[in-house]
C-alpha cells in the first residue's frame, strides 16, 4: 500500500502543518496535519484516508501506550508524539467485510445437513470414529493474509486440527468450531506502567470462532506449538464455561490431559522449525534418543538392586 495523504483536514493556506508517519500492517502511511490538530484529528483522518474504523483504531506511541477512541484526552495535540514511532493497528473496512463473510460461509457450511451414508461394517475401519471425527471438528482455517508467510501459518493450523490428541478431545465432548484462525500479536498486546500484556488465544461466541496467537511479537517466528496447543484447549474449554471458575478450570485440565494421553498412544505429530516430523509417540529423534539412555539406565538399576536381594529396613 502505497503511502498516503490526509485529505479531510487540508490546512489554510497561511497555517503552519506538520507531517507524521504511522505503521499500519507493516506498512509507513504519511499524513499532513495543521500544526494545531489533535489526536481526534487524527482518527478522523485515518478514517477517511486509511479506511479503519475509529472503532477499530488503536494506536501503540512510545511513553504514551495504547490510545483509542473514545481518547481520555482528546485535545492532545499530535505535535507533542508526531517524531515518535507510531504503530496503527485495527482491521479496513474491506478486511472487515472479508472476515464477516468468511464467518457467514463458515456458518453455512457448519450448519448444512450432511446427506446420510450407509456404514458398512469392516474390521480394520472404525468408520464410527470417522464419521465423529468429520462431524467434531474445525469447520474452516484461516490464517491473516496480510501477515508475512500466510501458508506457514495455516500449515501450522492444520497441525492442530489434525493432532490425534485435539482429534480425540473433541470427538469426546462433541466440540465443533466454525472457525480456526491466527490472531495478530500487534492488536492483542497492551504496554502500561505495570508492563506488557499479550492475549494468547480468544473465544467468541461460545465456540463460533477461535483466535490463536502463533507468532513471536516481532512475527519473525512461531511459538512452542505444545504452548499453543494448552492454549487451544483453554479455549475449547470456554466453549462450555464463560468464567474462569472451578468448572471452567475442571474441564481445561481435563481436556489437556485428553489430548497428552491420546497424543502419546497414537503417536502425534512433532512441529519444529523445518517443518512437521513424525517420531516414535510424537517425539523428536533427540527427545527417541533421551528416552531410550533413561531406560537403560532404568534397568541396569533394577538388575543391580535384583542381584543384592530385597532392601531390609
Amino acid at each position: 500500500m502505497a503511502a498516503a495523504e490526509a485529505a479531510p483536514l487540508s490546512p489554510k493556506a497561511d497555517e503552519e502543518t506538520q507531517t507524521i508517519t504511522l505503521s499500519h500492517h507493516n506498512t509507513p502511511q504519511t499524513l499532513t496535519l495543521p500544526l494545531s490538530a489533535t489526536i481526534a484529528d487524527l482518527s478522523t483522518a485515518v478514517t477517511s484516508t486509511l479506511s479503519v474504523p475509529a472503532t477499530n483504531q488503536k494506536f501503540m506511541i512510545p511513553k504514551l501506550g495504547l490510545l483509542k477512541p473514545p481518547f481520555k484526552d482528546a485535545a492532545l495535540l499530535v505535535s507533542s508524539f508526531a517524531a515518535a514511532k507510531i504503530t496503527l493497528t485495527g482491521a479496513t473496512t474491506t478486511e472487515l467485510q472479508s472476515l464477516n463473510e468468511a464467518r457467514a460461509v463458515a456458518e453455512r457450511t457448519f450448519t448444512r445437513p450432511k446427506p446420510r451414508q450407509t456404514v458398512h461394517a469392516y474390521k480394520t475401519h472404525d468408520w464410527k470414529r470417522e464419521q465423529e471425527e468429520n462431524q467434531y471438528t474445525f469447520t474452516t482455517l484461516r490464517p491473516l493474509p496480510y501477515l508475512p508467510n500466510p501458508s506457514r501459518s495455516l500449515a501450522f493450523l492444520q497441525r492442530l486440527k489434525d493432532d490425534a490428541g485435539i482429534k480425540a478431545s473433541m470427538r469426546k465432548h462433541k466440540f465443533s468450531v466454525p472457525l480456526l484462525t491466527e490472531m495478530n500479536p500487534v492488536e492483542h498486546t497492551t504496554a502500561s506502567m505495570d508492563g506488557v500484556s499479550r492475549t494468547l488465544g480468544l473465544n467468541r461466541n461460545r465456540g463460533e470462532v477461535i483466535e490463536l496467537r502463533l507468532r513471536t511479537d516481532a512475527y519473525d517466528g512461531y511459538r512452542d506449538y505444545k504452548t499453543i496447543r494448552r492454549t487451544l484447549c483453554h479455549e475449547l474449554a470456554h466453549n462450555v464455561w464463560g468464567d474462569h471458575d472451578r468448572n471452567f478450570w475442571n474441564l481445561c485440565h481435563e481436556i489437556e490431559k485428553e489430548v497428552e494421553k491420546a497424543d502419546w498412544k497414537t503417536g502425534g505429530n512433532v512441529v519444529g522449525v523445518g517443518g512437521p516430523a513424525r517420531g516414535e509417540a510424537g517425539l523428536s529423534r533427540r527427545e527417541v534418543l533421551a528416552r531410550a539412555a533413561e531406560e537403560r539406565i532404568k534397568r541396569q538399576r533394577e538388575q543391580e538392586k535384583g542381584g543384592e536381594g530385597p532392601s531390609r529396613p
